[in-house]
């Protein structure tokens, strides 16, 4: 299988630290994949390259086995990019429909729309579909964001990326700040965004979540990458043994 997003021998350096040295990355139409790896190992520096957020010193990063430069994170999602970070980027005092339209709002037929009236009605229409349809737990379509739960914040921001991403969708530690339930919640719908063929890359520290949601799982330690497993075909210890360095995989990727 082809891969949708590739990264290949990216570098990026911050005067006289080296955050990516070589480091390969692909992600596939349909899949979770997980992107793991010890604090300073480099996954935030690969995630800013590959959705327009920095530009890379070196490398190549293929979109659909084309050569890309990805110039913003404007450009990136115009490509079908979208990420959630972990401060959510979410206007508190709008509701969920007003949130999944900023920047994309939808206005009045006719002389109404030249007047730049938006079409309130439309916008919350279309999100509550999305949101139905994710099987998400937002009902309230008229509470600010500010009131709702944390797993409800989560789904809006992951709802409204999937409503523009049809190629790939990041989600940097989608439930580090959530309860149990919240998180199954949320576990939930990353599977679901993946039933629809958006490539999904999990960031996160939760092994026991990765194993239960990624269909595959890349390592990075020191900018490189340095192991691939497929979800089901290894373990808690095995991806730590990776991550630390107690396990070598840098002569033989696993595929």
């Amino acid at each position: 299988m082809s891969a949708v997003l590739e990264a290949r021998d990216i570098t990026k350096r911050y005067g006289h630290v080296q955050a990516l040295s070589g480091a390969c990355f692909e992600a596939h139409k349909g899949e979770v994949t997980a992107l793991i790896g010890d604090n300073g190992a480099g996954k935030s520096t690969l995630v800013k390259v590959l959705s327009g957020v920095i530009a890379p010193d070196g490398g190549e990063i293929l979109l659909d086995g084309e050569p890309t430069r990805l110039d913003s994170p404007q450009h990136a999602k115009r490509l079908g990019v979208e990420t959630v970070f972990q401060d959510l980027a979410l206007a508190p005092d709008l509701g969920p429909a007003d949130n999944v339209f900023v920047g994309r709002e939808l206005f009045k037929p006719g002389w109404r729309g030249r007047l730049r009236i938006l079409d309130k009605a439309e916008m919350r229409r279309q999100a509550l579909d999305a949101f139905v349809s994710m099987g998400t737990d937002v009902k309230d379509m008229h509470a600010p964001v500010a009131a709702l739960s944390g797993g409800q914040r989560q789904s809006v921001a992951i709802c409204r990326s999937v409503m523009w991403a049809d190629r790939v969708l990041f989600l940097d530690e989608p439930t580090a700040a959530l309860g149990v339930r919240q998180t199954r919640n949320v576990l939930k719908l990353v599977r679901r965004v993946a039933e629809r063929g958006v490539a999904v890359i999990l960031i996160s520290h939760n092994m026991t979540e990765v194993l239960e949601v990624a269909d595959r799982i890349e390592v990075l330690r020191l900018g490189q990458r340095v192991a691939q497993y497929r979800g089901k075909d290894t373990s808690v210890e095995e991806l730590v043994g990776a991550m630390t360095g107690a396990l070598d995989f840098h002569e033989e990727v696993r595929p």
